[in-house]
This record gives structure tokens, sequence and C-alpha cells, in this order.
């Protein structure tokens, strides 16, 4: 597979995870991943190909859109840089990193980067989440 093709499928992989997973669509963003799947952000920690999904209809819940600003793909990974904006009740527009590392077409690790600090409150208001393990950074 020659660089340009990689990097379309990598691109191609990627925003179908994406998509999905802001439409709620998580039998299609999971279909994305493969095997020995990791995903990191400072709320959530897994292993999990659909663990890091749970509790995603709350998320939802209060988001009004999701404005992708910059896409980088290469053969085996791509980052996006988006906001999330949230229902003005909540009142955070959250710019976020997400890097994906890809094996043979499937996502194989993902890195979530965004400030917490403006969700630490509502985090706290929710509880506890049956993730594979929570932390707070």
């Amino acid at each position: 597979m020659t660089t340009d093709s990689a990097s379309t499928a990598t691109r191609r992989t990627v925003r179908a995870y994406h998509k999905a997973r802001f439409r709620g669509d998580v039998t299609t963003a999971a279909a994305q991943i493969g095997e020995d799947f990791t995903f990191r952000s400072p709320f959530i920690t897994s292993d999990s190909p659909t663990g890091h999904l749970d509790g995603l209809d709350g998320l939802l819940g209060i988001v009004t859109g999701v404005e992708l600003i910059s896409e980088l793909y290469g053969e085996t990974e791509a980052t996006l840089v988006y906001d999330v904006h949230t229902a003005p009740g909540v009142g955070i527009t959250q710019r976020t990193a997400e890097h994906f590392r890809l094996h043979d077409g499937r996502i194989t690790s993902i890195r979530l980067i965004f400030d917490s600090a403006p969700w630490q409150a509502i985090m706290s208001a929710a509880g506890p989440t049956h993730e594979d393990t929570v932390a707070v950074e």
C-alpha cells in the first residue's frame, strides 16, 4: 500500500469512528477498533473496545456540536483537533486533541487530550462510572 492510499485508509477509519462516536453509534465506532486497544483521557483509562464509550449518551445529551479544526493523517496514526460545544446551561467549549494509532486498518490506541478543569464539577456531580478505570488528572 502506498503512503497516499494508507493515509486515505487511515482517514476513512478515523473519520468513521469520530462521526459514529458523536452520533452515539457505539456499534459503528467499535467496529473501527482493533485488537489490543487502549484508550487514555484525563478521566478514563480503558482497554476495552467499548468501555471508553460507556456513558456516551450522557455526554451527547449536553453536546450541541463538534467543530473540526484540523486533521492530520499518516500511514499508522492520525490526529484530530476539534472544539466540542455544549448546551448553554453547561457553557463549555472544549478544545480537544485526539491522537490515534492504527494497525491493519483498525484503531489500536486513542489518546484524548483536553483541559479537564471545566469538567471537574460535572464529573463530580455525575458520580462514579463503571469504566475499567477512572482517573482524574
